[in-house]
C-alpha cells in the first residue's frame, strides 16, 4: 500500500486565499484613499492655525480697540499669503463682520483636486473667532462657509476631526 502525501496546496485552496485577499483589499483601498486625503488637509489646517495666531496677536496688541475692522482682510491682521496657492491650498483669507465682540472668521480655499475631483472648484472651510470679556479669543472650527470663491463646503468626511461636527 502506497501512501499519497500532499506537497502543497490545490488549485482550490488557491483560489479561495486569492479571493480572500481581494475582499479585504476592496474593503481597504477606500479608507486608505479617504485617509490620503485627510491628511493632505493637515496643510490648510495648519495654515489655519498660523493665520489664528496672527489675528490673535492683532486682538492682543489692540486692547483699545472696541470694535474689528468693517472691511478686514488678510493685510489689515498681517497674514502671510504670499505664500500660499500650492497642489491642495488655493489661499486663506480673513473676514469680520465689524462692531464689538464679532470675532473673526478664517477660511482656507481648498482646490477640489485633493480628493480627485478635477472640476477646478474651490471649497472651504475655517475657523471662527469671538473675543472674550478678559481679552483673549475663542476659536471653533466650521464645516465650511459661503467664502468668496468657494463653490461650496469641504466634503465633511476630510474634514479634521474637531471640524465634522
Amino acid at each position: 500500500m502506497n501512501k499519497h502525501v500532499q506537497k502543497g496546496f490545490t488549485l482550490i485552496e488557491l483560489m479561495i486565499v486569492i479571493a480572500i485577499v481581494g475582499i479585504l483589499a476592496a474593503i481597504a483601498l477606500p479608507a486608505y484613499q479617504d485617509y490620503i486625503v485627510r491628511s493632505k488637509m493637515s496643510e490648510p489646517t495648519a495654515a489655519l492655525a498660523e493665520a489664528k495666531t496672527t489675528i490673535a496677536e492683532y486682538y492682543a496688541s489692540n486692547p483699545a480697540l472696541a470694535d474689528w475692522p468693517a472691511a478686514a482682510d488678510a493685510d489689515t491682521f498681517g497674514l502671510n499669503t504670499a505664500t500660499r496657492n500650492s497642489e491642495i491650498l488655493n489661499n486663506i483669507d480673513v473676514s469680520t463682520a465689524g462692531g464689538a465682540n464679532s470675532g473673526a472668521f478664517i477660511y482656507a480655499l481648498v482646490k477640489a483636486s485633493t480628493w480627485g475631483d478635477n472640476s477646478g472648484d474651490l471649497y472651504s472651510f475655517g475657523l471662527s473667532g469671538t473675543t472674550n470679556a478678559d481679552g483673549t479669543m475663542t476659536w471653533q472650527c466650521k464645516p465650511g462657509t459661503a467664502a468668496t470663491g468657494a463653490a461650496g463646503t469641504v466634503p465633511t468626511k476630510y474634514l479634521p476631526s474637531n471640524c465634522r461636527s
